[in-house]
């Protein structure tokens, strides 16, 4: 099994998972905030396909982001460039996610992107360097591994502890 291998199946897992996680939710339980220093279901999700989107689309591609070739920022009304990466928690507490259905489809397009450039991309593209702020030079095989795979699984853990305090099922 090569790497390619391992980040399209780890990508396709993220994937359902959290398709999973927020399919049928409501306005009000993608956007609750319990008290304290945490931000919503929503916020999380837009934050994880917001950076994935960046990632394979201007980082790797050097084209738009989807978010903005398609008009999500204006449909969805957040902000254009932030991503929630260095946000302010109180910044990043006040996104109000209020169609669902629309972020799903925006996370399986940006998923989507993200497959097919790892099942196209040359390998050797793959172990090129890249510059990815704020975290420093990296092969671009681990930034989607760190980047789009493993940070997007700690935001799906963050969903998961606030559908359970909704009184919802974990998605995994």
């Amino acid at each position: 099994m090569e790497a390619r291998d391992i980040l399209i199946d780890g990508t396709s897992q993220l994937r359902e998972w959290l398709d999973d996680a927020l399919k049928g939710l409501s306005a009000d339980q993608l956007n609750y905030l319990p008290d304290g220093r945490t931000v919503s279901i929503g916020f999380n999700a837009w934050h994880v396909y917001r950076t994935a989107d960046n990632i394979v689309n201007f980082v790797m591609k050097r084209e738009q982001p989807i978010w903005i070739r398609t008009g999500l920022v204006e449909k969805m009304g957040l902000p254009k460039v932030d991503q929630g990466t260095g946000m302010a928690l109180d910044d990043a507490r006040a996104i109000k996610i209020n169609d669902g259905p629309l972020l799903l489809e925006y996370g399986n397009s940006v998923m989507g992107e993200v497959l097919d450039y790892l099942k196209d991309v040359p390998y050797s593209t793959l172990e090129e360097i890249q510059m990815i702020k704020p975290l420093g030079e990296m092969p671009k095989w681990r930034v989607f591994r760190q980047v789009v795979m493993t940070h997007g699984f700690m935001h799906l853990g963050e969903i998961n502890a606030l559908r359970g305090q909704l009184g919802l099922p974990f998605s995994i």
